[in-house]
């Protein structure tokens, strides 16, 4: 948590805009205005181009899992984008913004969710979002590594 103005906590989260949201040109700006649109803050943003190692430093824990290689070999596909996103409860925040991991069941049950418009399929679900307080500073430290440094 971050002090904000006016004594606010702020919490802080790293989104992804993975591949295939940055291959479409118009998406990356319309996810951003509905971020913006529900109360969060761009604290920083960069584009990403990964090297397969990067890839599996990032998933270094699902590593041995099924979907392991299929995962790394999506996010290495193309350019992605990854921000810092600020809010009292910017993880809970982001997180309902995006929807269920998986996109079929995220159009059944959540279906303005940003998975539900967007997303492919369960490798190829267009967002990432920290699940906690920890990953989401180790996970921020990994694409933003002077961040915490200021």
């Amino acid at each position: 948590m971050l002090k904000g103005l006016a004594n606010k906590q702020q919490q802080l989260t790293l989104a992804l805009l993975k591949p295939d949201i940055c291959s479409n040109a118009a998406l990356p700006p319309k996810i951003k205005q509905a971020i913006l649109n529900r109360g969060m803050t761009i604290l920083q943003e960069r584009p990403v181009l990964w090297t397969e190692e990067q890839a599996g430093q990032f998933y270094a824990e699902h590593k041995g899992k099924f979907f392991y290689h299929r995962l790394c070999g999506y996010m290495t596909s193309g350019p992605f984008h990854a921000m810092i996103l600020s809010s009292p409860n910017a993880i809970k925040e982001w997180r309902s913004l995006i929807g269920p991991t998986h996109p079929v069941r995220a159009r059944i049950h959540q279906p303005d969710t940003l998975r539900a418009l967007y997303g492919l399929t369960d490798t190829r679900n267009s967002f990432h979002g920290s699940d906690s307080d920890s990953s989401a500073k180790k996970e921020i430290e990994f694409f933003f590594p002077d961040f915490f440094k200021q």
